[in-house]
C-alpha cells in the first residue's frame, strides 16, 4: 500500500537488511533507535512510530521466537501551540488499527511459511 499511496516501495531483501542492522531506512520509515532485539521507527512525516521486538521463549522443550509490534500516531502541534491528531489522522485511526492487524497476521503467516518455517513462530495479533 505504501508503494501506491506515497511511492515508498520496499522488498523482502530490504526487510532482511533492516533486521540485521545494515539498513536504516525502510519504505516510509527511518530507524530512530535500535538495540539487539528491538527497533523503533518513525515515518517520513514524523507522525507515526512503529516498534518491533523479538524475544526467545521456551515452549515444550524448544525455543520459539515471539514477535512484538506496537504503533502510535503522534499528535502535531499547531500554530497556537495546541497538540492534536488533526482530522485526517482521526478519520484514519480505525483503518490504521485494522491495517496493522492485517499486516501482522500476514507477516506471521508468511514467516511461518518462509525459510524460517523450521522454527515455531508465535505472534499476538
Amino acid at each position: 500500500m505504501l508503494t501506491w499511496f506515497v511511492s515508498k516501495p520496499s522488498s523482502d531483501a530490504q526487510a532482511r537488511r533492516l533486521a540485521v542492522g545494515d539498513l536504516d531506512t525502510f519504505a516510509a520509515w527511518d530507524v530512530e533507535a535500535r538495540s539487539v532485539n528491538q527497533l523503533l521507527m518513525c515515518d517520513f512525516q514524523g507522525r507515526t512510530r512503529s516498534w518491533l521486538m523479538i524475544a526467545p521463549v521456551q515452549s515444550g522443550g524448544s525455543t520459539i521466537t515471539r514477535l512484538y509490534f506496537g504503533s502510535a500516531v503522534v499528535p502535531s502541534v499547531n500554530k497556537a501551540g495546541r497538540a492534536g491528531l488533526g482530522f485526517a489522522f482521526r478519520a484514519l485511526l480505525g483503518f490504521h488499527k485494522v491495517y496493522s492487524r492485517v499486516l501482522l497476521s500476514a507477516a506471521s503467516s508468511r514467516l511461518a511459511r518462509s525459510a524460517f518455517g523450521d522454527h515455531d513462530v508465535q505472534g499476538d495479533v
